[in-house]
């Protein structure tokens, strides 16, 4: 069954995003962003290129050529994301092919439409049986 995972209280969701990604490579896992909002993929891409401050997380679009040998992918549909370790859900519902990941990572803003969305997931998830693991990054960088 996948682990889920909520880290809440983000001050900037995707830099945690990226802090993320960095971890879960940095550990061996490969990771999908999925990102349907094109607006958030286009950030979410750029913000990648530049973090940390001194080099970058590695990632291409899950239909890039070097996909197969790149740890993190950028998936923008459902069909274009292929099945790694992690998946990050950057989408504002539940995405409905997470069950074929190890893992999922939400992560919640301090806006309150982001707020009722991940609650609406967070029941989702938990109606179903999944355990959830919560994470306040209030005051604090991502775990």
């Amino acid at each position: 069954m996948t682990t889920i995972d909520f880290y809440f209280n983000a001050a900037d969701r995707l830099q945690v995003a990226c802090r993320l990604a960095g971890k879960a490579i940095a550990q061996g896992k490969g990771v999908v962003v999925y990102a349907p909002v094109p607006d958030v993929a286009q950030k979410i891409d750029r913000l990648l290129w530049t973090w940390p401050a001194i080099g970058f997380v590695p990632h291409c679009l899950a239909d890039d050529a070097l996909a197969a040998e790149t740890p993190v992918l950028i998936a923008t549909e459902a069909q274009a994301a292929p099945v790694r370790d992690v998946l990050l859900s950057l989408a504002p519902e539940c995405p409905d092919f997470f069950e074929r990941y190890d893992r999922l990572l939400e992560i919640v803003s301090q806006d309150d439409a982001d707020r009722r969305s991940a609650r609406a997931r967070y029941a989702w998830y938990r109606d179903r049986g999944y355990a959830i693991r919560n994470h306040d990054l209030s005051g604090a960088a991502a775990e």
